[in-house]
């Protein structure tokens, strides 16, 4: 069979590897000039040092099926995120850990005493918080929300914390011990020669025919089945009206020698108009800068225009709306699928794009031995 996979990212790729070992033939397209999406990775020609061009990306994962499948293409060295955030005229570790909380009320709590301290600053009532700034006050208090969370998230999501819903707060952990590991998984790294090498290693497959700076507009649908992980309001060319989006502006900095001393350190002050600074030489501290040079980003969240790059989806109350709306018009394409965080509509971390991609394969083997017809979703993103 003959498939179109649109998006070279990781879940264009995770499906065309698949199908080409499956025997099919794959047209697989992306409207960038390269591959692995917001993932790529480009080694600068000044410096020497691997970039991750849209910003920091960290390998993490609990799901032995996703590790083993991503070292086939590629090696992987153990990388431990150890985010730092500046705050009110201080420096402190994230995620907030008992550290944090002895730094920031200038006390000595052991675990214990932390906990039931943070538990007397939440506020009561809130068994059900129904958005951010609720989640925030009935998990860590009006103090750790206010220096942490609250100007941060205003700049990364360009509204009031109390419109965004509970559930982005719950990804990020508070600990009563000093691990400042900023993620839990087991596996934890960094592919040594950076995400598009890893990406490329799984196109280069003789039934995989890439094509760049393509537009799927362009195509004639002369295929049995189409793969779509674009935006999903532009595959109907915006016809119901526009899904909410963040994108991401970047500020170089060169410098010499070592410029902040860590890879990531966040923002928090709302008065600061960027996000974070990245430092890409830490993500790979076993590859050394020609002549010691270092560069750095500066993160500045906004709205994404109609040309701009999408990076998150917002999934505010009128987005949700019309996130259904867009969902009924899909359902009715009988020869498209559509798949990814812009497929679907949602933010996933790319072990969750690769993990999905994988279940998403083995729904397609299904359907083809069954006979039966593929579907628009193979994860119902009405249901997250």
């Amino acid at each position: 069979m003959k498939f179109c996979v649109v998006g070279a990212g990781f879940t264009g790729a995770v499906l065309s590897r698949h199908l080409a070992e499956r025997g099919h033939l794959i047209s697989l397209i992306d409207e960038r000039s390269h591959i692995a999406g917001n993932c790529h990775t480009v080694r600068d020609e000044r410096s020497n040092v691997l970039i991750h061009r849209y910003g920091p990306h960290i390998f993490h994962t609990a799901d032995e099926r996703c590790w083993e499948y991503i070292r086939r293409f590629g090696s992987f060295r153990p990388y431990v995120n150890r985010v730092k955030a500046i705050a009110r005229g201080s420096v402190y570790s994230l995620p907030i850990n008992l550290h944090t909380i002895n730094q920031l009320f200038g006390r000595t709590f052991s675990p214990h005493e932390a906990r039931r301290f943070i538990t007397e600053q939440t506020e009561a009532g809130r068994n059900q918080p129904s958005n951010f700034e609720e989640q925030a006050l009935a998990t860590v208090g009006r103090d750790l929300y206010e220096t942490f969370f609250f100007g941060y998230t205003r700049k990364q999501w360009g509204v009031q914390p109390r419109e965004l819903p509970a559930s982005i707060l719950k990804r990020l952990p508070i600990r009563f011990t000093y691990d400042d590991n900023y993620f839990h998984h087991p596996y934890q790294a960094v592919p040594t020669e950076g995400y598009s090498a890893i990406v490329s290693s799984m196109l280069q497959h003789d039934r995989i025919n890439l094509e760049l700076n393509r537009q799927f507009e362009t195509l004639h649908m002369d295929f049995d089945h189409v793969f779509y992980s674009g935006a999903i309001d532009r595959f109907f060319d915006y016809r119901l009206g526009r899904l909410g989006y963040r994108t991401l502006d970047f500020e170089r900095i060169d410098a010499v020698g070592d410029y902040q001393g860590a890879a990531v350190i966040n923002y928090c002050d709302n008065d600061v108009p960027y996000t974070r600074i990245t430092e890409h030489r830490h993500f790979a501290p076993w590859d050394p800068p020609h002549d010691d040079r270092t560069v750095c980003f500066r993160e500045y969240s906004r709205s994404a225009g109609p040309t701009d790059i999408p990076y998150y989806p917002i999934r505010l109350a009128h987005e949700r709306t019309l996130l259904d709306a867009y969902l009924r018009l899909a359902s009715q394409e009988p020869h498209v699928s559509f798949l990814g965080r812009l497929g679907t509509y949602r933010y996933l971390d790319m072990d969750v794009t690769i993990s999905q991609a994988l279940e998403a394969c083995d729904q397609i083997d299904a359907c083809l031995a069954s006979g039966a017809p593929l579907p628009a979703f193979f994860h119902d993103p009405s249901q997250d």
